[in-house]
């Protein structure tokens, strides 16, 4: 018998996945614990249908991820801040902080979880960083932290 499976089963393979298995595991293990349903053919274009949309989805997110890209890469972000003698900051700068500047100056929304900073910066001067877009989609950044 097909089915498809609805969840994840261990050793037979993951959700969304149409397997064949025995008549009696389907209908004494799978189909009651509401693991998997049936392959018939209305269930069969029903997950087509899902394959196709997530497949959109996708490339949906990565032509919006490449855009931001052109519009952010080899950018530079300008911070003002307090320093004490040194060049040495009064806190420090965060990655939230530099996702916001992002925002404000190229109107590009990013998740503070996606740049990548070697640790907050806590002196003056120029550091490099990496916003990661999309998997394997990413943009390399320049951010200036200049004494108020």
């Amino acid at each position: 018998m097909q089915v498809i499976l609805l969840n994840d089963v261990r050793g037979r393979g993951k959700k969304g996945d149409l397997i064949k298995v025995s008549d009696g595991y389907a209908r004494n293990c799978l189909l009651p614990k509401k693991l998997a349903k049936e392959a018939t053919a209305q269930a069969l274009n029903e997950l087509d249908n899902a394959k196709k949309a997530m497949q959109h989805r996708v490339e949906e997110e990565i032509k919006k991820a490449k855009e931001e890209m052109t519009v952010i890469d080899g950018k530079i972000v300008k911070i003002f801040a307090k320093a004490g003698n040194g060049g040495r900051l009064f806190g420090s700068i965060t990655a939230k902080e530099v996702a916001s500047e992002i925002e404000k100056n190229y109107n590009v929304s990013i998740d503070k979880r996606k740049i990548s900073l070697n640790g907050d910066i806590k002196s003056l001067g120029s550091y490099e960083f990496e916003v990661k877009l999309y998997n394997g989609i990413s943009a390399k950044m320049t951010v200036m932290v200049v004494g108020e």
